[in-house]
C-alpha cells in the first residue's frame, strides 16, 4: 500500500490539493478505499476516504499505531550547501532513504552557497520517506555558520571529514561507533585548516572517507552508508 504524509493524524484529516489530485486521478482511489498514512513522527495510520471532491479528499483515521524507526542509531549530518541546488537536493532524497535523523546545513569559509529553499527541501525529504516506506521525517534545521554550530553541545560521537592530508586522519570505516554521531561534510574547497583546527578543539574527530576526492554530496551519501552498514 502506498504512504501517504499528513502532519496532522486527527480522526479526521483533509489532504492538500497536490495529494488529492494524485489520490483520485493518478492512484484511481475512490470513496471507501483504505490509504496509509504517517505524520513523521513515527504514527503509522490507516485512513478509509469518506468524500473526494475536486481538490480536497477527506479521510477518517480508522486505525493508529508506532512504529520504530528503521535504522538502529542517530546520525545528525552538517553538510556545505552544494553550489548545484539538484545536487543538494539529491542528497537529502538519498541520505534519506539509506537513513538519516537530522541535517543541518553548514556554512563555512569556503561554502558556495549560504541559504537553501527549506520549504522545497522539507518536501524532498517527505517524498522520500513516503517512497522508502519510513514513518521518521529526518529533522531539518536552518543554515548556520560553522563555527556557531562548533559551540553547540551534543552529547555525540563527533566527526569532521575533510581532505587535509597535513592533518592526521582515521577511516570512518575503522572507526568503532556509538549509536549517535554527527559528521560534518564540507563544500568543493573543503575546510580550512583552521576550521578543522577549531571544530578538534571542540572534540571533533578528523576522519576519512577514502583515497579519492569526492564532491560534497558523494562524501555525504559515503558517510551515511557507512553509518548505516556498520550499525
Amino acid at each position: 500500500m502506498e504512504l501517504y504524509y499528513s502532519p496532522n493524524l486527527s480522526q479526521l484529516i483533509t489532504l492538500t490539493t497536490e495529494e488529492s489530485k494524485h489520490i483520485y486521478k493518478v492512484m484511481r482511489k475512490r470513496k471507501g478505499d483504505k490509504l496509509l498514512f504517517t505524520n513523521g513522527k513515527g504514527i503509522k495510520a490507516i485512513g478509509k476516504i469518506i468524500k473526494i471532491e475536486k481538490n480536497k479528499t477527506y479521510i477518517e483515521i480508522t486505525k493508529k499505531e508506532k512504529k520504530e524507526k528503521t535504522h538502529n542509531y542517530y546520525l545528525h549530518l552538517g553538510i556545505s550547501p552544494t553550489k548545484n541546488t539538484n545536487r543538494f537536493e539529491w542528497l537529502l532524497e538519498k541520505a534519506t532513504e539509506i537513513g538519516i535523523d537530522e541535517i543541518t546545513p553548514i556554512i563555512s569559509e569556503k561554502s558556495e552557497k549560504q541559504t537553501i529553499k527549506k520549504e522545497r527541501c522539507s518536501k524532498i525529504l517527505i517524498s522520500a520517506i513516503k517512497q522508502s516506506n519510513q514513518y521518521h521525517l529526518p529533522i531539518l534545521n536552518n543554515p548556520i555558520n560553522l563555527k556557531e554550530f562548533l559551540k553547540k553541545t551534543y552529547n555525540f560521537q563527533k566527526y569532521i571529514a575533510h581532505c587535509n592530508n597535513k592533518i592526521f586522519k582515521s577511516e570512518l570505516k575503522s572507526e568503532k561507533l556509538l549509536k549517535k554521531s554527527i559528521i560534518l561534510i564540507g563544500p568543493e574547497g573543503d575546510f580550512t585548516s583552521n576550521e578543522i583546527e577549531i571544530a578538534q578543539d571542540n572534540n571533533y574527530k578528523s576522519i576519512s572517507l577514502g583515497e579519492n576526492r569526492l564532491r560534497t554530496e558523494t562524501a555525504a551519501i559515503i558517510a551515511t552508508s557507512i553509518i548505516n552498514i556498520k550499525n
